[in-house]
């Protein structure tokens, strides 16, 4: 596994514990936080769908490898 791999990986998961610990702060702190925590989830949300596709991207992993600057 490359280091680039397992820095993002850490930085995700670092950046997922910090939002759901973020969500838990502020639902615990008021009544109306779902107004707050709506936006949140979908930037989690966000977040895993743009690591996802990047992990799962043949064509950025082929240009990568293959095509030198």
């Amino acid at each position: 596994m490359k280091l680039d791999t397992i820095a993002l990986a850490l930085v995700a998961t670092l950046a997922g514990l910090w939002l759901i610990l973020m969500i838990t702060g502020v639902i615990v702190a008021s009544p109306y936080s779902w107004i707050i925590a709506i936006p949140l989830l979908v930037g989690l949300y966000l977040l895993v769908r743009v690591i996802q596709q990047r992990l799962g991207n043949a064509e950025d992993d082929y240009y990568e490898k293959n095509i030198k600057e």
